[in-house]
């Protein structure tokens, strides 16, 4: 976490350290800073999960070493870790479709069986990772309604859009999107569904096709998006949109560390 804005509010010292420091997902926040993914944690458990592989950089063994010391605290969560590995001709990691691959490659006892995959700088509320898991398709997304996102107007642009057919079945998750392209993506009611990357797959339709997932020409990263097109191709109308009108916490810029903390407090009073 990098970015920031000249505006934005000014963070203290061990804030700023950790933001530049630390992968986003461990920033202290909340009445206790504690690290962001504890607040993922804490949800993912009480939705009814058992367990978790966290994706983590080769060069990063924080994420682990936190955790394994307190490995008691989540006691009906079963933690693992997978290392997303830096080719050899690239300064930084391939992706979130390429840390999906290390991931399963980490668990093969998970072949037959669906999983939720998402962001780790993103809080995913109880009622979302509860729809995933009681899905019963054979893949699925959650359809959020733009318009419930209490996000800036600048920044929800930005958000991959979600077309669909009639009956929810996905035809593309289109990032960055034109005017155009979120226009068409309206369905009749004039609602346009975002995609904030978190999906049910299935392990069997997925995993073989996550080694043909194109680099994104711009990024030079291998993104779900991507990988869910690749999927399609090969297992038409095999996806499922949920839709769902409420508002994700993200954690993506250094602006947003004391908007988040505030939220936290308020929501996790006790944690």
């Amino acid at each position: 976490m990098k970015e920031t804005s000249p505006s934005g509010p000014i963070l203290d010292p061990d804030l700023l350290l950790q933001a530049e420091g630390r992968s986003k997902s461990m920033i202290g926040v909340g009445r206790n800073r504690r690290p962001f993914l504890d607040y993922l944690f804490h949800n993912i458990s009480k939705a009814g999960y058992r367990n978790v592989v966290v994706v983590m950089g080769e060069r990063d063994e924080f994420i682990r070493e936190c955790y394994e010391k307190r490995s008691g605290q989540w006691t009906n969560l079963a933690v693992s870790f997978a290392v997303q590995r830096i080719p050899s001709d690239r300064s930084k990691p391939l992706g979130a479709a390429d840390a999906l691959f290390h991931a399963l490659n980490a668990t093969q006892s998970w072949q037959g069986q669906k999983f939720t995959v998402c962001n780790g700088d993103n809080l995913y509320s109880v009622q979302v990772l509860q729809l995933l898991l009681q899905d019963n398709h054979e893949n699925a997304l959650i359809d959020y309604d733009r318009s419930a996102l209490r996000f800036d107007h600048e920044r929800i642009m930005q958000f991959a859009v979600i077309e669909k057919k009639s009956d929810g079945t996905l035809i593309d998750i289109i990032e960055k999107p034109s005017a155009e392209q979120i226009t068409r993506a309206a369905d009749l009611s004039g609602r346009i569904g975002v995609s904030m990357n978190i999906f049910r797959l299935s392990y069997d339709m997925i995993l073989p096709v996550l080694g043909t997932v194109p680099l994104d020409p711009i990024r030079r990263e291998k993104d779900m998006p991507a990988a869910i097109r690749c999927m399609l191709k090969k297992h038409p109308h095999s996806v499922f949109t949920i839709p769902l009108a409420e508002h994700v916490i993200d954690l993506t810029y250094q602006t947003d560390i004391p908007v988040v903390s505030e939220y936290l407090q308020s929501h996790f009073p006790d944690f």
